[in-house]
């Protein structure tokens, strides 16, 4: 009976013991996401100059602050014309739109490191990434059955898939992203648009005919499943034909048709999934969401529909169902106040127009450090960018770009990283990186 007593007293405190360690483990985990005074003071500061950016620069916008530091919401004045109907509920858009400022921070900061396009490199490095990935990215994917002939889904993506990522964060200067809205006809952007150092357009929207409006050069070119699929017709547009061509979407067995038989001689890559939320479904937010990967600054052209302007036309056909104008020149207001780009419109038509009230670098910094905390995001609260890889670290033998090809930006970008590639992964548990580590 002793005997008994004491192996139950025993096993009692094991008990403690082990609730005692997974609690202070808990303790130490959680205390990464503990907000100190300085955090809540980040965010208080970033939400006051957001507010005072989005009332000097929003063209009638206001910014009125939510539950918490973090929650904002965009209205329109009371008199805008809203003229685009839910094609499901009939409904007219409305006039006000909520953001969330700590996810806009933590997500487009992690963006900026990142790289954008779908490699071999991150599908071996993907944990399952050729059954659980790959092959979703294949027109007829489901035939695939999940790439049990891993040979013929490599042969499929062979086309678009480059070994290592093509282009690195800062490896431009000044880039232009430039929409299909009709107010790009109501001021000649051309020269302005042409002085950019890269210029980024969307699916098939002409050059010719409209340069004094919209520029001539086009160093990249954003595609949706429907103009993938008349690639043919695409490479027109470019008299040079050296535009990249980037598909948001899957590979088609028509693409790879065209390039293999015309042949199609412009670089084609596939983009990647990260994932932003409702308001990130455009082929416009995707195509700031690459710029902002490669390039230092980025601006934008054709996309706003301001007060004054209600209604969606585009530049050079009759306006698609599908837009919702109020809500996409709401978020991209978030943006240009957030310090991740500039907007130009035919009310804003000065090139040297300043932004105001933006918040600082030393601000966005300390914010992003909070929000990642505050959404308890994968190393949160670290100072080390590698802490954000945790989904997986992967050493790779990796073929190094020519430093001679490379602005001296991108050279201490990737000298600040240790040399890693850091790829958005989608879906992902805290929204981690998926990093790989080059082999010394």
């Amino acid at each position: 009976m002793k005997i008994l007593r004491l192996g139950f007293l025993v096993a009692l405190a094991s008990g403690f013991t082990v609730i005692l360690i997974y609690i202070t483990g808990l303790s130490t985990h959680y205390d990464n996401y503990q907000l100190s005074d300085e955090d809540w003071e980040a965010l208080q500061s970033l939400q006051s100059d957001f507010q005072k950016c989005v009332s000097a620069n929003g063209l009638g916008l206001q910014a009125i602050s939510g539950k918490d530091y973090c929650q904002v919401t965009l209205t329109y004045p009371s008199d805008t014309d809203s003229k685009w109907r839910d094609p499901n509920t009939g409904e007219l858009e409305g006039l006000s739109f909520v953001f969330n400022l700590c996810e806009a921070v933590a997500t487009w900061e992690q963006v900026r490191n990142s790289t954008t396009i779908l490699t071999r490199e991150f599908i071996d490095a993907l944990p399952n990434g050729w059954e659980e990935y790959a092959w979703r990215r294949i027109n007829k994917g489901v035939l695939l059955n999940h790439c049990k002939n891993k040979a013929l889904c490599m042969e499929k993506l062979s086309l678009v898939l480059p070994e290592t990522p093509p282009y690195v964060p800062r490896q431009f200067g000044r880039c232009a992203v430039i929409g299909n809205s009709g107010d790009l006809l109501k001021t000649r952007f051309g020269k302005e648009i042409d002085s950019y150092d890269v210029v980024l357009r969307e699916n098939g929207a002409p050059i010719e005919n409209y340069t004094e409006y919209v520029g001539k050069k086009s160093s990249f070119r954003l595609l949706n499943r429907g103009s993938a699929k008349a690639l043919d017709k695409i490479v027109e547009l470019d008299e040079t034909r050296q535009e990249v061509l980037i598909i948001k979407t899957t590979i088609h067995d028509i693409m790879s048709q065209m390039i293999r038989e015309i042949p199609i001689s412009n670089p084609v890559y596939l983009m990647l999934d990260a994932s932003f939320g409702s308001a990130a479904k455009g082929t416009g937010l995707k195509a700031l969401e690459f710029a902002l990967s490669v390039c230092d600054s980025v601006d934008m052209y054709g996309f706003t529909v301001d007060p004054g302007y209600k209604e969606w036309t585009r530049y050079f056909s009759e306006s698609r169902k599908g837009h919702t104008p109020l809500h996409g020149r709401a978020y991209y207001q978030m943006m240009e106040c957030l310090g991740l780009i500039k907007i130009h419109s035919p009310m804003r038509s000065d090139a040297n127009r300043v932004v105001k009230w933006v918040p600082s670098r030393s601000t966005i910094r300390a914010a992003r450090i909070a929000s990642e905390k505050w959404l308890r995001r994968v190393g949160a609260g670290s100072e080390d960018l590698l802490a954000s890889c945790s989904i997986i670290k992967k050493q790779v033998k990796r073929k190094y770009m020519s430093v001679s090809r490379l602005r001296k930006a991108a050279v201490d970008h990737q000298k600040f990283v240790k040399g890693t590639t850091m790829y958005p992964v989608e879906h992902s548990s805290g929204h981690g990186q998926l990093c790989t580590v080059p082999v010394d």
